[in-house]
């Protein structure tokens, strides 16, 4: 049977019981609401002062709830927001080409999938939610490099491994990628990453303009490309599609 971790226990009650009743505690009322003695229950809230999930009054020395709670709380919901209202759109833009749509958010250095369409017929197929891709090589990483400025000082910190003859990973050719990204409002991938597979992919922008995300389409090469490009249908489906979720979440016209 696993056991708990009594240390993540007694913080993880510390943070409920800072949550709940008065705004503000002592050392003393928290240690005998969870019944710690003071010396664990001080160095427990230390290490989450430490780590900014408490914050300690310094007037009365009274601890709450800090800032980085409220970092990740928000976002847990811009994530789930935004899954949500992408869910009808990439439905639909699964259907319209033909192709397995993905939902992207920035995460850990990459790109991570919090959504996912099949393609539309019976070939077999596996669920990608979870999964993580490249920023400078996919077609929505390329996007979120381009528009959020987080993604883009790191894919320019992180080594640029090349997947396929095709990668760009020289700093001068990435950065020429991006400029023509952000001209024409997408970002391409033809065997940049995987041998035989090309995606297009755009922006998704929240109701303060900024980049939360990107919607893609993924698929044989000879499928999503005529005559050595991306097809211009496939193209207009996919920067539709982020316009239509961008709109939903407040962003207005783009």
């Amino acid at each position: 049977m696993t056991r708990n971790i009594q240390s993540l226990e007694r913080a993880a009650a510390m943070m409920r019981l800072l949550a709940g009743g008065e705004r503000r505690l002592g050392l003393s009322d928290i240690a005998s609401s969870l019944g710690l003695a003071k010396g664990t229950a001080h160095g427990i809230l230390r290490t989450l002062q430490q780590e900014g999930f408490v914050e300690q009054e310094e007037a009365s020395g009274r601890y709450q709830l800090g800032a980085e709670l409220l970092r990740l709380g928000t976002t847990y919901l811009d994530v789930h927001e935004l899954r949500a209202r992408a869910l009808v759109w990439t439905d639909d833009l699964a259907r319209s080409s033909g192709e397995s749509a993905y939902l992207g958010v920035l995460h850990q250095h990459g790109v991570l999938i919090v959504h996912h369409v099949f393609r539309p017929d019976d070939s077999r197929q596996v669920l990608e939610i979870g999964a993580m891709q490249p920023l400078h090589s996919t077609a929505m990483g390329k996007v979120l490099s381009a528009y959020d400025p987080v993604a883009h000082s790191e894919v320019l910190e992180t080594g640029r491994k090349a997947f396929t003859d095709r990668t760009v990973c020289d700093p001068e050719g990435f950065e020429e990628i991006l400029d023509i990204t952000r001209a024409r409002g997408y970002a391409a991938d033809v065997e940049e990453t995987w041998d035989g597979v090309a995606s297009v992919a755009a922006p998704i922008h929240d109701r303060r303009r900024m980049p939360v995300g990107a919607v893609g389409v993924t698929g044989a090469v000879e499928r999503l490309c005529r005559d050595g490009e991306l097809r211009p249908d496939l193209i207009a489906a996919v920067r539709d599609c982020a316009r239509a979720v961008s709109r939903d979440l407040g962003a207005g016209r783009f």
